[in-house]
């Protein structure tokens, strides 16, 4: 059984980017119908923007947890971003150099954050472009993880978001859709060594999981697992957090939960009327049943976040 475990966490290895989810089973409903009801039409853009030769930030919707960068310099360049509130967390992204935004979440709540990009200027040396102060009150706590960013970017056009309508459409509570886009998650998608080695080589990296492909293909890495959970749902009202940090000493994703109860969970996968046991749906999807896989997931110990995306 151990070396079962083993060959599952190794297979995890390949995950070397730096990338959670909420319920509630009665009250919580209300709160994503009032915080996630805005479509990406009544989202406001060009309202607040800070821009100059080389790049924009639009901040026109920092109250709803997220803000819009793009770059504006040409050149085939990598571009980065960094976001940080206060003395908090530093979250490094990619930024595409063709001139189209991109959404990243203020993870970290209200707060005082710097945006700042970068373009590179030789090896693995960066210039900064632009630096913005942007002060952050939000309309609710749960907005950073209710609409679409980077990692998790899905419409409600999107596959993922009209399978998730159709898994739920029978749901009577929250809880229920999280177990049906849960099984459907773990059930259909298989996980994909081949291009965990591709990540894990570096030939693809900074990669970005789309949702819509892993549905297609019906494969994909630990990232992909979580981020097409994630989306699925986000786009049913429910706040989730796409989770990166280590399950023992490899790098890896997941998805965390939260409810009015008992706030945010590092353990959602059964519940057995005492406990809950971790959601982690590529272990789960990897298990077939193995109790000391099962096992290994619920200990939340295993698990140590460094980002929430």
């Amino acid at each position: 059984m151990k070396k079962k475990i083993t060959m599952i966490v190794c297979a995890l290895l390949a995950v070397v980017i730096a990338a959670g989810v909420t319920f509630g089973a009665n009250g919580f409903a209300k709160r994503a119908e009032q915080t996630a009801t805005k479509s990406q039409l009544e989202l406001k853009t060009g309202v607040v923007t800070h821009k100059n030769k080389k790049s924009e930030v639009d901040a026109s919707n920092i109250a709803e947890g997220f803000v819009m960068v793009r770059w504006l310099g040409g050149g085939d360049k990598r571009i980065k971003v960094q976001i940080k509130n206060g003395d908090s967390t530093t979250y490094t992204y990619n930024l595409n150099n063709k001139g189209d935004f991109e959404t990243f979440p203020l993870s970290d709540g209200d707060g005082e954050y710097s945006v700042k990009v970068f373009e590179n200027v030789a090896d693995t040396k960066y210039a900064q472009a632009q630096s913005v102060k942007l002060t952050v009150k939000l309309r609710d706590q749960f907005l950073p993880f209710l609409y679409s960013n980077q990692y998790v970017n899905w419409s409600s056009d999107s596959e993922a978001a009209k399978k998730a309508a159709e898994l739920t459409k029978n749901c009577k509570d929250d809880f229920e859709k999280v177990t049906a886009i849960f099984n459907y998650v773990t059930e259909n998608i298989e996980y994909d060594y081949a291009f965990a080695e591709k990540v894990k080589s570096t030939k693809l990296s900074g990669y970005i999981p789309t949702v819509d492909t892993t549905m297609s293909t019906k494969k994909g890495i630990c990232l992909d697992y979580a981020a097409l959970m994630c989306a699925q749902l986000r786009s049913q009202g429910i706040p989730c957090k796409l989770v990166v940090g280590y399950a023992g000493e490899v790098y890896h994703a997941w998805v965390n939960v939260y409810t009015d109860e008992t706030g945010w969970l590092t353990s959602l996968i059964y519940f057995d009327g005492e406990n809950w046991t971790l959601m982690d749906p590529t272990f789960t999807s990897n298990a077939d049943g193995d109790s000391s896989i099962l096992q290994y997931i619920s200990d939340g110990g295993n698990y140590t976040a460094r980002y929430a995306y």
